[in-house]
């Protein structure tokens, strides 16, 4: 597998919606193996597709060594708990920069694993921010548009002083 180039906050593809997978083959395998490899060497607990230019609905998260990685394609929100957390996030597009969110802190969501077969899962925690975070991503979301305009502002010029 290959270690692929992010894009770089404010790479305009990082504010780009993506399309659903349609296709599960072998071209969908090696590119979660890619993305795998990539966010390992970042390093971050989470990417997708759109983070290396290709713009379709692909989600890789690895919370920890003992229970690896996972791969989620078209991933959707079904439902968000009214309680929330804060929670340090940031981005292998903006490396060096985080911040607190505030996300729900349990979800409800469906997605497809890399040979098409549903699921529905339930999510808490650390768990739940992450699949947010990168189903905002899919989205187009970049996780500073989660923060207050002052303080995405100063998170965007400490990130271009560090450039």
């Amino acid at each position: 597998m290959a270690v692929c180039p992010i894009l770089k906050y404010p790479d305009p593809g990082l504010a780009r919606s993506c399309q659903p997978v349609r296709v599960f083959d072998e071209n969908l395998k090696a590119l979660a193996h890619d993305l795998l490899d990539t966010m390992r060497a970042a390093p971050g607990v989470g990417i997708t597709a759109a983070h290396i230019g290709i713009f379709t609905r692909l989600v890789v998260l690895e919370l920890s060594k003992e229970i690896g990685p996972r791969f989620y394609a078209n991933p959707e929100i079904l439902a968000l708990s009214e309680e929330t957390m804060r929670h340090m996030e940031g981005s292998v597009s903006m490396p060096g920069v985080t911040d607190e969110i505030e996300r729900p802190r349990k979800i409800r969501f469906r997605y497809q694993d890399i040979d098409g077969a549903f699921h529905e899962e339930e999510a808490e925690g650390f768990y739940a921010v992450c699949m947010q975070h990168e189903i905002d991503q899919l989205g187009g979301i970049f996780w500073l548009k989660r923060l207050s305009r002052l303080k995405r502002e100063r998170l965007i010029r400490k990130w271009g002083k560090g450039k």
